[in-house]
This record gives structure tokens, sequence and C-alpha cells, in this order.
């Protein structure tokens, strides 16, 4: 019997899928526990929609990381940061300050640990920056960081 599972089900398959189950198992364990429906077409259609729209989903995201990722390569970010004795930065800059700044400057809304930093930036100076915007799609800036006199 053919049925669509509406929870992942070891050893049987994942939430949306397909499968093809004993008529018993279907009727006696899967029905009862609202864990699979029966193929039907009505059932069929909602899965082809929901794959549909899943897919959707996928390319309209990965378009706009695209363009993010356009519109981020290359750039400068200067950062402004506390000078501390002989002239070395007081504390840090950190990557939750980076996706603050790009949210400020540029509109981007990325998640503080999608910012790779090569090396930690305790110097004033320009640093290579990776922001990873989606799976795959990556972005790569400088980060400028100069104290406040300039």
């Amino acid at each position: 019997m053919k049925v669509v599972l509406l929870q992942d089900i070891k050893g049987t398959g994942k939430k949306g899928e397909l499968a093809n189950v004993s008529d018993g198992y279907a009727r006696n364990f899967l029905f009862p526990r609202k864990l699979a429906r029966e193929a039907d077409a009505q059932a069929m259609n909602e899965l082809k929609n929901s794959e549909e729209s899943k897919k959707f989903k996928i390319e309209t995201e990965t378009a706009q990381a695209k363009a993010n990722a356009d519109k981020l390569n290359g750039q400068t970010l200067t950062m402004i940061g506390k000078a501390g004795k002989g002239g070395k930065l007081f504390g840090s800059v950190t990557s939750k300050e980076i996706a603050a700044e790009l949210k400020k400057k540029y509109g981007i809304d990325v998640d503080k640990r999608k910012v790779v930093l090569d090396t930690d930036i305790k110097n004033f100076g320009t640093y290579n920056v990776e922001v990873k915007l989606y799976t795959g799609v990556s972005a790569k800036l400088k980060v400028m960081v100069t104290d406040n006199q300039e």
C-alpha cells in the first residue's frame, strides 16, 4: 500500500515522502497513530504542491542571497575602534559588531555565526572577512578598523 508519511519514521522514510508499506503495517500502526495517510489523489496533489513550494522558496532565497553577495563582494566596511595603550585596539572587533554594521550600512541581516574571520581583529588595519549568506553562497569583503581621530 502506498502512503504519504506525515512524520519521520525510522526505517520507512521522512516526512512528506511517498512510501510503499504493507497493508497491515499501514492499517494497524501508521493510520491509528496519524503517522501517515493513504496516497489517494488528494494526498498526492498536496505532496506535489508542497514540493513545488519548497523548491520555489529555495530558489527565491538563493536568488536573494546571490543579489546580496554581489552587493557585498569587494566592499570595504569601516569600523571605528577605541585606541588603547600604544595605539593598539582596545578590545577587539567581533563578528557580532560586523553583522550589526552590515545591517546598518547595507540593510542585509546576517547572523553573527555566518561571519567568518580569518584571524581575531585586535589591531588597527584591514582584514579579509567572508560572510556566508546561504548554502553555497558567500561574499568576501574587507573590514578596515580605524580609531576615532580619523
